[in-house]
């Protein structure tokens, strides 16, 4: 009869020990000390400065729009089949190892470490100088061609992928690849960010409302994020009680079976 007690308790232990706790499931909860539920967030983001490898989309209209038809080649004769990326790819400016982007008449112009709006100001002096008289006769915008990031780990989709957004953040990124599952660790979320000087990794706990507050909680391109999985995974358990009941069900019957089995040889 205590031995039948002994495995009964151990049984159970297994169970509960083996399941995902039901609070590592949930993002955003309020974990602070606070009770008041109406918390205000401010978002913390500085702007993106370009870095090598980025292409940037620069689209210049003057008065006579024909006199810059040179800077804006997209549609001239390209694939109308291509892709939005590949059209990105082939008309886009990309920032080569020295930090520069070569432009028709222009010439290099270095970009390395200016955010967007600092390049445009760039590029309109240089017009000014050697094209235009007036900063009236040009308007020029500059963006990214698009969010480019990697999921990889215990995620949904991994890979890389691209939003069309200025700033897209954790939870947009993690969502387009498919959200993270029950098995994947949301406390301990990995950002692996390119710098200049080399590779960087930032931890986020998703489950905790206050990392709205990180100044990671907005992704940057080229970005990593990787899932590590939970230790329940490695174990091959399930996620809940009635999956790990029904495994040591299966364990059990088969343990059973094997018993009879040597008992009539």
């Amino acid at each position: 009869m205590k031995k039948c007690f002994f495995v009964a308790i151990m049984i159970v232990n297994m169970v509960f020990v083996s399941c995902i706790p039901y609070k590592d499931t949930i993002y955003l909860q309020n974990k602070s000390k606070a009770t008041d539920s109406t918390q205000i967030i401010v978002e913390k983001q500085k702007p993106y400065r370009v870095q090598i490898n980025d292409i940037l989309n620069i689209r210049i209209k003057a008065a006579k729009q024909e006199t810059v038809t040179i800077f804006n080649p997209i549609g001239q004769g390209g694939d109308l089949n291509a892709s939005s990326l590949e059209r990105a790819y082939f008309d886009g400016f990309t920032v080569d190892l020295h930090g520069n982007i070569l432009m028709p008449k222009l010439g290099e112009i270095n970009v390395l470490g200016f955010t967007t709006n600092e390049i445009k100001g760039i590029i309109e002096k240089k017009l000014l100088e050697k094209e235009y008289k007036a900063a009236n006769d040009i308007f020029v915008t500059v963006k990214l061609t698009g969010l480019q990031y990697t999921t990889t780990g215990e995620i949904g989709n991994t890979g890389t992928k691209t939003i069309f957004k200025d700033r897209v953040n954790i939870f947009e990124a993690i969502a387009n690849s498919g959200d993270i599952p029950d098995t994947g660790d949301k406390k301990d979320v990995l950002i692996i960010r390119q710098f200049p000087q080399g590779q960087k990794i930032f931890h986020l706990d998703l489950t905790d409302i206050s990392v709205m507050n990180s100044p990671y909680y907005y992704i940057q391109p080229n970005d990593m994020i990787y899932v590590k999985p939970l230790k329940q995974k490695s174990w091959g358990t399930g996620t809940t009680v009635l999956q790990n009941l029904g495994a040591i069900a299966t364990v059990l019957s088969f343990i059973t079976t094997t018993i009879l089995l040597v008992d009539r040889i």
